[in-house]
């Protein structure tokens, strides 16, 4: 069996490591237009801030590595064309220049995706950088030492862990996104307004609601960004504001969403016979909505990939679908969420409702205790759960995977209320914050009339 792989980052080094290991008969051979692979770029921020002192703790693989399970990785090669009904694909040396031509039996395509980069007057100026790759790292790395003014465009995760960093490294910066708020995608304003007074308080300038319309610059390098109400001063800008994915190779040949991302069945297969997807070049299944969305998560991504290989010759495991979890600590706050937003949930149509509730995550008699907001979110009809937030100075983040298992499951905000989780005094209350959430929610019950499902 001949398996082709198109990238190798997050995805694609999953199918490859777990194809070797369950067809150690199979010939693989990757294709990867970069120098290096599986580079971890959720640590970017990390890196950049000084908290990782060895970058090489990054990656997680290597084509070495891969050498060892018989695999043959082409570092600098880029497939410039994929022919799905013949089975063949073309490649270039990026270092020669030559090209050439392969065929396959089985395609895998994790191609990731890439920083949008909008198309605006002055955007070609010196030191505009992306944040994606290892290269982007060292490169705003060298380039943050000899700025002042550093502005960051995209108030997403990476735009916010990359302004803390900047700030704790003694640069003015400023934070523009045109969203009135900040992670407005993964969280409510009960929790995006206290983030952002902690940015504040940091000295950190917040330019938010604001539409960067072009850039301006003396000598070549950038000066200045112009939004649509302002301009702010800036001698290095990072651009965050979001990711496409990389799919043009297979445009027209398998089925996408409007914005280019592949879809696939449960079994990773796409359209096209023969040929799977997996990471941040799909669309997953969304469990909240039951619809496809794009979702880039590095975690969508591995399980993705691994599924690919179990899938490879047999459809054996289903893709379970994704509640899009994740976490992020901004100072001492630590962050997570699950599913939909309130706000999500009604710019999707659902009548949702939901439950805030502010406490002590263990008893006042122990020496510390700190306070927890969590919010969750579900449907008003069938009390189905559809999201949840939670932040505390205490890290508390694991309970937002208890709700991500609790959204897979179809559970109520009702059921919630009567889980079992163990008490001790070190740990929470006699009723953890999660159930007393769930018990908050059902006095809204007689105002439904709804009949609890247990």
């Amino acid at each position: 069996m001949k398996v082709a792989v198109i990238g190798c980052t997050h995805a694609g080094t999953a199918a490859i490591v777990n194809t070797a290991q369950l067809y150690p008969e199979a010939e693989i051979t990757v294709y990867e237009r970069n120098d290096n692979i599986s580079f971890l770029s959720c640590g970017i921020a990390l890196y950049v801030g000084g908290v990782v002192k060895d970058p090489q703790g990054l990656f997680y693989s290597s084509p070495e590595k891969l050498a060892e399970l018989g695999v043959k990785t082409n570092m600098r090669h880029e497939v410039v064309l994929v022919d799905t009904k013949n089975k063949t694909l073309r490649a270039r040396d990026l270092n020669t220049g030559k090209e050439f031509d392969d065929a396959y039996d089985k395609l895998i395509v994790t191609t990731g995706s890439w920083p949008i980069v909008p198309k605006l007057e002055g955007i070609d100026l010196d030191n505009i950088l992306l944040s994606k790759n290892y290269n982007h790292s060292n490169t705003i790395i060298e380039k943050s030492r000899h700025a002042k003014h550093i502005a960051v465009v995209g108030a997403g995760y990476i735009g916010i862990e990359l302004v803390e960093a900047f700030q704790l490294n003694g640069k003015k910066v400023t934070l523009i996104d045109a969203e009135p708020r900040i992670l407005s995608k993964y969280l409510d304003p009960e929790f995006t307004n206290p983030i952002e007074q902690s940015l504040k308080d940091h000295g950190i300038e917040l330019a938010l609601g604001e539409k960067v319309s072009s850039f301006k610059g003396e000598g070549g390098k950038v000066t200045t960004v112009v939004t649509d109400k302002g301009e702010y001063q800036a001698d290095l800008v990072i651009l965050c504001i979001g990711f496409r994915p990389n799919t043009e190779l297979l445009k027209g040949q398998v089925d996408m969403l409007d914005n280019g991302a592949i879809i696939v069945d449960n079994y990773m297969h796409t359209s096209a016979p023969d040929v799977f997807a997996a990471g941040d070049s799909c669309a997953i299944h969304y469990n909240p909505t039951g619809k496809k969305a794009y979702i880039p998560l590095a975690t969508n991504a591995v399980r993705m990939g691994t599924l690919v290989a179990r899938n490879l010759v047999n459809n054996t495991i289903p893709y379970m679908g994704t509640q899009g979890t994740s976490g992020i600590k901004i100072y001492e706050d630590n962050i997570a969420g699950t599913g939909m937003t309130e706000a999500a949930a009604k710019h999707e149509g659902i009548d949702a409702e939901a439950v805030m509730i502010t406490d002590n995550y263990r008893p006042e008699f122990m020496p510390t205790f700190e306070e927890v907001q969590l919010k969750v979110v579900f449907e008003r009809g069938t009390r189905r759960i559809l999201g949840a937030q939670i932040m505390s100075k205490m890290d508390l983040t694991q309970s937002i995977n208890t709700i991500s298992v609790c959204i897979q499951n179809g559970m109520t905000v009702d059921q919630l209320a009567f889980i079992d989780f163990f008490f001790q005094p070190h740990y929470n209350k006699p009723w953890n914050f999660l159930n007393t959430a769930g018990l908050q929610a059902l006095p809204k019950l007689a105002e439904s009339k709804q009949p609890v499902r247990v």
